[in-house]
């Protein structure tokens, strides 16, 4: 039983301490996936307080928008412009939601949106399928998945501009939606609809601004995750791994959607390494999901939600 204790307290820490360069370069990878999980973590947080609907599709717009962009580069379009042609079709595939699937469910149980939300979800699947294609696209962004060293930590070009890029779009989104008139609109939506509509504020076009921006969001989600593991439709599944993060920060909170896939990307790698090896590897699979779950038995509005209390 000591030694039991011991290898599971004791060496991943000592392991940790005698080999900084090497904890350096796992804590990077790790907060390079956590931002990525972040980012598309923020898309289901930011239509959820704009609307209520838990949505399922977003997945399938991170690989419909990656699918639509090396499409369109496959066919001979620059990249800039395939880049403002999958902007224009994401801004255009919100404003079809919104017309088409929303606006005649206004008022209806949550259930039935999120419903609504999976039929969209095999829709964009079947529908990207059908103009694109099934087969595995590599996507070449210009930027070479190769390595370098820094004072003894080897750091990979690829996974470093992803994570700069997706820490710069999550600042920008903090600050649009916490510091400006859009932002404080959509938390009157958020708190109660009649109340915002009774003030004056079109819930429609902030359905519309809000799916935009989750749209935007899943093109650069998809161009970096798939730049790095090739655009494929198992990319959807990208969104099983940000229900962990939205349950740790909390459903409604945007610095909850940061902290919790930084935790969860951190700690994803340190247990894959140090503690793999003690369980035959695979942690990377699961430690979101045990994560949590443990959240969901001690604190299920998460590190940054409110706590819902109703009198009955």
């Amino acid at each position: 039983m000591i030694e039991l204790l011991r290898a599971v307290f004791v060496a991943p820490f000592a392991d940790m301490a005698g080999n900084m360069p090497f904890l350096i370069e796992v804590l990077i990878g790790g907060i390079a996936a956590g931002l990525m999980y972040s980012l598309v973590a923020l898309g289901f947080v930011l239509i959820f307080k704009a609307s209520g609907v838990f949505n399922f599709a977003q997945g399938v717009m991170v690989l419909f928008s990656a699918l639509t962009l090396v499409g369109l580069m496959e066919r001979g379009v620059p990249v800039p412009a395939a880049l403002a042609l999958t902007a224009l079709t994401m801004i255009a595939l919100a404003f079809a939601i919104e017309r088409v699937v929303l606006r005649p469910l206004v008022n209806q149980e949550p259930i039935i949106l999120f419903m609504a939300t999976i039929g969209l979800n095999f829709f964009l699947e079947g529908f990207g399928e059908m103009v694109w294609g099934a087969n595995v696209k590599k996507l070449d962004i210009g930027i070479p998945d190769t390595s370098f060293i820094v004072r003894g930590v080897q750091m990979n070009r690829l996974e470093l501009t992803a994570a700069l890029t997706a820490a710069i779009l999550v600042a920008i989104l903090a600050v649009l939606f916490q510091r400006t008139k859009v932002g404080r609109a959509l938390r009157a939506v958020a708190d109660d609809h009649e109340a915002a509509l009774s003030i004056g504020i079109p819930l429609k076009t902030i359905w519309v601004v809000v799916w935009s921006v989750a749209g935007l969001v899943a093109i650069v989600a998809g161009i970096m995750w798939g730049a790095k593991s090739g655009v494929q439709f198992s990319l959807s599944l990208i969104a099983l791994k940000s229900l962990p993060v939205l349950i740790l920060g909390g459903f409604t909170s945007v610095p909850g959607a940061i902290v919790g896939g930084l935790i969860i990307g951190v700690g994803e790698k340190l247990g894959e390494v140090y503690w793999g090896p003690l369980v035959g590897g695979a942690i990377e699979n699961w430690f979101a999901y045990v994560l949590a779950l443990t959240f969901l038995l001690f604190r299920p509005q998460g590190l940054f939600g409110e706590k819902i209390i109703e009198r009955v």
